[in-house]
């Protein structure tokens, strides 16, 4: 993750297939900033769970340009990277709020920090969206701080994952 300037705007950007380093390495040479949120993730491979900290979003990263300067074509021409994500003929920015709120979640390297606001076997109450005022037991804590909670539905318990920001400690 690299620093920008606040004249500019967040672009996603297509990265080739292994190109990430790459594209990376000549994104900052140029002078553009980059970001690229990371995540833990617990894989099975031959038979052994290993960790592996993997992008957030695989195969794009986040690119800091002035529209202004008009420099957008050469992140286009950027060893690495494949194209930047447009609609119609143009670049479309990424949502500062986006931006901002994905790097308040991450550490310095750019991983994720998981949500230690819940703990699995904690009560809690649902505060907004379809499950308003439904109590739940957590079972868990994904890395993108989706909260899984077991919840009484119909006479069965259902396992549902519920954004942290939807829920209250009771």
């Amino acid at each position: 993750m690299s620093h920008h300037d606040h004249s500019s705007a967040w672009f996603l950007a297509q990265i080739k297939p292994n190109g990430l380093a790459l594209a990376t390495r000549n994104l900052a040479r140029q002078g553009f900033g980059t970001f690229l949120p990371l995540q833990e993730q617990t894989r099975r491979i031959r038979g052994t769970f290993v960790k592996q900290t993997r992008p957030l979003f695989p195969g794009y990263l986040f690119v800091a340009l002035d529209m202004a300067l008009g420099k957008w074509n050469a992140v286009n021409s950027t060893y690495g990277v494949s194209r930047l994500v447009c609609f119609g003929k143009e670049p479309a920015p990424v949502p500062r709020n986006l931006i901002v709120e994905l790097m308040r979640r991450c550490d310095a390297e750019g991983r994720l920090v998981s949500s230690d606001m819940f703990k699995p076997g904690d009560t809690v109450a649902v505060s907004q969206g379809p499950f308003v005022d439904f109590v739940a037991k957590v079972e868990g804590v994904s890395p993108d701080r989706r909260i899984w909670v077991l919840m009484e539905l119909m006479g069965a318990q259902t396992r549902v994952a519920i954004p942290a920001a939807q829920l209250r400690a009771i």
